[in-house]
Formats: structure tokens, C-alpha cells, sequence
């Protein structure tokens, strides 16, 4: 138990020193990059099983720390064993994510913009795959409720239906709301661009000036966006046009090639703005820090 506590003493002197001789800004650079890393390294495992196995070691971890506290030698001496090898072990497990890792990293390059596209391609991807399937259902006239998920997180309303967490596609998309199908009946969530669950319960707008033509579909899409910012796309069951709804505020008359472009602009415009002005903040900060490091050495 005396060591648990000399380490953690040890870590926390170790940070101490680190903060009182950081050397500015090149060690504000420094962390910002190694987080921005672990970042994109959490938001890889994510889609990938790797993250399970993350879990399971992130347990032996804690198991190890409980039994060096509690003094149990013989499963301390054996976790021990294990974490000391756990680099090897490591690199055969995720062999499989590390190969995709280096083959993305090959296949992109570092182009211009690139932190600012790299959670835009699957939504880009899945926005062709639900405007195509709308463009489908509002031939046939099949009544569809779709949910883009921004900001807000929609948890509560995910609870309400069934989680799926799978890959967008025309197929998967027109199968779910496809007449009689299990899910047909309520609202699919999509998460990062990918379908996440569906045939969830949204909440109904208590407006009164709604138009009475609109069914209980719209009014639920309505709903959604007074209660977040979630932009939601509808397909009519009775007349089988297609309506973007955003901010309480609905639109309709789409067609396939239409709601594409509404929704990249709802979707991606926004969201893109939002980023570059926070990459120019960070920027004009270090450039500050650069500024005033300078000033300092001229002195």
C-alpha cells in the first residue's frame, strides 16, 4: 500500500516540476499536438473493436492498482508479469487497427484543411445515403423520420428505441423504414455519420399555428429541434414530399438533390465555420505566446 501512495506522490511532484519549467510556447505546442492525437487515436477505437479490448486492459489496470493496495502479492506479482509485457501484447492485438491506422495515414497525406475534414467524410457519406433513400421512399410514398445528431447528444431519445451503431447505406436505410419492418414506425438517429439507432420515440411540438395538413411525423421533427439542435429530415407518408426541419423551423418541397444540398449546408457549413474560427483563436494565441517569448529575449 506504501508504494500506491509513493507513486502517486512521485507523479504529482513530476507535474509540479514539469509546470515550473515549461518552457514557452514550445511545450504549449508540444501538449497540444499529443492531444490532439489522443483525439483522433479515442475517435478511431471507437469504430473498431480495439475499444473493448481497451476496456478489458483498462480493468487489469485497475485490478493491479487494487491489489497493490490491498497488499495481495500473488495476483500483484502476476498482473505484474502481464503489464510487463503488455507493449508486445499490445502490438499483436491491434495489429489489425495499427495496419489501418498507417494505411490511412498513407492514403491521406497531410492536406491542407485536414484537421478540419476529419469527421466530415462520413458525414458527407451518409448524407448521400439518406437523400438517395428519401429521394426512394418519396417515389414509392414511404413515410420516414431521420435525425441528424449535432451538438446536443440525444441519449434520452436513443433509449426509446433500438441501438444499431451500424455503417450508413441506401440498403440500411430504406430496409428500416420499409412498410411493416419492425423499426418502420419510429424516428433512426444518426451519430458521426453512421446509423445509430432506430425506431425511437421524438418528443411533439405544443405549437398551434402548425399547419393541419402536417402529420404527426413533422410535428415530432418539429419537436426535436425546439428541444435541441438536431436537424431532421421527413418523408411524407400521405403525399410523399420531403421536409429539412431545423430550429423549430420547417421546410419543405425537396427532392433528392435538393435535401443534399440543404442539408451539407445545415450540416457541414455551420460546423466547418465553427472550426476554423476556433483554429484561428488557437493560432492567434500561440502567436501571442510567440510574441511575448520574443519580447522577453530582446530585453
Amino acid at each position: 500500500m506504501g508504494s500506491f501512495w509513493n507513486a502517486i506522490y512521485s507523479f504529482w511532484n513530476y507535474i509540479v516540476y514539469a509546470v515550473s519549467n515549461m518552457r514557452m510556447p514550445y511545450d504549449i505546442i508540444d501538449i497540444l499536438v499529443i492531444a490532439f492525437i489522443i483525439y483522433k487515436a479515442i475517435g478511431f477505437l471507437r469504430e473498431t473493436r480495439a475499444g473493448q479490448l481497451i476496456k478489458g486492459i483498462a480493468v487489469l489496470l485497475i485490478v493491479y492498482i487494487i491489489s497493490d493496495w490491498l497488499d495481495l502479492a500473488v495476483l500483484e506479482w502476476t498482473l505484474s508479469r502481464v503489464m510487463n509485457s503488455a507493449i508486445i501484447a499490445a502490438a499483436v492485438i491491434f495489429q489489425p487497427e495499427l495496419r489501418r491506422i498507417l494505411e490511412r495515414v498513407g492514403r491521406t497525406g497531410f492536406r491542407p484543411g485536414q484537421l478540419l475534414d476529419g469527421e466530415e467524410d462520413a458525414t458527407v457519406t451518409c448524407i448521400d445515403h439518406v437523400t438517395r433513400a428519401a429521394g426512394k421512399m418519396q417515389e414509392k410514398k414511404i413515410g420516414a423520420l431521420i435525425v441528424f445528431e449535432r451538438k446536443t447528444q440525444l441519449g434520452e431519445i436513443i433509449n426509446t428505441g433500438t441501438v444499431l451503431d451500424a455503417k450508413s447505406s441506401l440498403s440500411v436505410i430504406s430496409n428500416i423504414f420499409f412498410p411493416k419492418s419492425p423499426l418502420h414506425d419510429g424516428a433512426v438517429i444518426i451519430r458521426d455519420g453512421r446509423v445509430y439507432a432506430a425506431g425511437c420515440i421524438l418528443p411533439l411540438t405544443q405549437r398551434d399555428d402548425i399547419n393541419s395538413q402536417l402529420g404527426t411525423r413533422h410535428r415530432a421533427a418539429i419537436g426535436m429541434t425546439e428541444n435541441s439542435d438536431a436537424v431532421v429530415l421527413v418523408v411524407s407518408e400521405e403525399t410523399g414530399i420531403i421536409s429539412i426541419v431545423s430550429n423549430g423551423q420547417i421546410n419543405r418541397g425537396f427532392n433528392s438533390m435538393s435535401a443534399s444540398a440543404e442539408l451539407s449546408r445545415l450540416l457541414l457549413s455551420i460546423e466547418k465555420k465553427e472550426k476554423e474560427s476556433l483554429l484561428t483563436k488557437i493560432s492567434n494565441k500561440v502567436k501571442d505566446i510567440f510574441k511575448i517569448n520574443k519580447g522577453k529575449e530582446n530585453r
